[in-house]
């Protein structure tokens, strides 16, 4: 019978040592059923992180396993080049959830694949190359989604690929422009303008942004930012891309996170909580766009019919069970609970933000002495302490200072009432 030990000692010495794990001592996860997840030696842990957002209903859901077994049976793989019912009916729900005039759909297997896709769309629609993306953006790994990722720990190589420039960052708490909510005027968003007219040809091919920002902290901008940047955007001849491969499907309490900003996108790109797990990532944007590919394009395995199964359940139960509605109310409680945790740890709990269950910590030296500098010496020790109580949470940030926190959609009151008794008991025990 393999032990985590040994586990850990085959991933060390046949995978990538470049491939990041959490934890002194990396936890070799064997089940996981609803909120929890159990570990090669037996421990059980209330996971609040969900393979990164992407576990969006609980583990092993019923309904959506049956789902996916069923279409196993019948029909595991085909490629695009054959329609098959569960992508078409998948394509059709999606369309009837999206904003705006969006009713065509590509399916990829990643969203790094969505991402570069959205981007050949742009250029091809507006037949302009350059495009905006967004300091501490986070775009996945592939090189030219390296390119459009501002987070030096995430980019490999020197030389990119794309004309990409980067917009400043909404990034309140720690301002680029050392200015203050709601004072600055949403400055950032303003200098757009200013980044078109002198870095580019001043006809762009569009901005790709996600509503908050992922793997940058869950930063989470004023909800005027995107009105102003997709206005300036426009004007110049580019389209909105809203990346909600991490904000989609309910996620911030809203069926997309561009939402809460009033902002009609032109493309959206899906992948991590639209199958509970499984591969599967989309394009969907208008026709018009989608009619500007006039060359042939197929995905061996985008649309996979598994894949696409277990995604129209997962969103059926979305919908069904109102888990937007329950991601509004279970994050209030939460975020209601975390700032009772940071009026008890002013000094190193700077910020707390998000929105729905997409939940942010900014961790730092002595917020009380005004000192933001960042702190991921504590969130190591934070990490070991709530492991230790049985509650997995994410981190993220540029500095590696963020604690991310993204339970299930359909999360409830006991579960969100003992992880708060876990962080808190947590960061009493790093402060000793």
């Amino acid at each position: 019978m393999n032990s985590s030990e040994s586990i850990r000692k085959k991933h060390n010495r046949y995978l990538f040592d470049a491939v990041k794990t959490f934890y002194e001592e990396p936890l070799v996860i064997t089940d996981g059923k609803g909120f929890h997840v159990s570990d090669c030696d037996g421990n059980t842990y209330l996971d609040f992180f969900g393979g990164i957002l992407t576990v969006s209903i609980g583990h092993a859901n019923d309904e959506v396993n049956k789902a996916a077994k069923a279409q196993i049976d019948r029909l595991t793989h085909i490629s695009s080049l054959y329609p098959s019912v569960p992508v078409v009916e998948l394509a059709e729900r999606l369309i009837n959830i999206t904003p705006g005039n969006l009713e065509k759909v590509f399916f990829n297997a990643s969203g790094t694949e969505a991402d570069e896709t959205a981007v050949m769309m742009a250029q091809l629609y507006t037949e302009n190359s350059e495009l905006i993306a967004l300091r501490h953006g986070y775009s996945g790994r592939s090189l030219l989604a390296q390119s459009l990722t501002a987070h030096a720990p995430w980019r490999a190589l020197p030389t990119q690929v794309g004309a990409v420039k980067h917009a400043l960052a909404p990034y309140c708490y720690r301002c680029p422009l050392k200015l203050t909510y709601p004072d600055c005027g949403i400055a950032c968003a303003e200098d757009v303008e200013e980044l078109i007219k002198t870095t580019t040809t001043g006809k762009i091919a569009g901005v790709l942004a996600e509503p908050i920002q992922g793997v940058g902290g869950f930063i989470t901008p004023p909800d005027e930012y995107f009105g102003i940047i997709a206005d300036i955007v426009r004007n110049h001849g580019g389209i909105f891309i809203s990346d909600e491969v991490q904000t989609g499907f309910g996620r911030t309490g809203k069926t997309w996170g561009i939402e809460h900003s009033g902002v009609e996108p032109d493309i959206i790109t899906v992948a991590k909580g639209i199958a509970n797990g499984m591969p599967l990532a989309a394009v969907i944007t208008t026709k018009d766009i989608s009619d500007s590919m006039q060359k042939n394009t197929i995905s061996t395995f985008g649309g996979n019919p598994v894949s696409c199964a277990a995604a129209d359940t997962t969103i059926t139960i979305i919908e069904r069970d109102n888990l937007k509605k329950n991601a509004h109310n279970m994050g209030k409680l939460m975020m209601d609970g975390l700032k009772k945790i940071q009026s008890d740890n002013k000094n190193i709990l700077g910020d707390v933000r998000g929105k729905g269950l997409m939940i942010g910590l900014e961790i730092v030296v002595d917020e009380t002495q005004q000192d933001r500098t960042p702190n991921p010496k504590a969130v190591d020790n934070l990490m070991e302490e709530t492991k230790k109580r049985g509650l997995l949470v994410g981190r993220g940030g540029l500095y590696g200072n963020c604690v991310r926190i993204s339970p299930a959609l359909n999360i409830g009151e006991d579960e969100i009432h003992e992880s708060l008794s876990i962080l808190s008991e947590s960061f009493k025990s790093i402060k000793q």
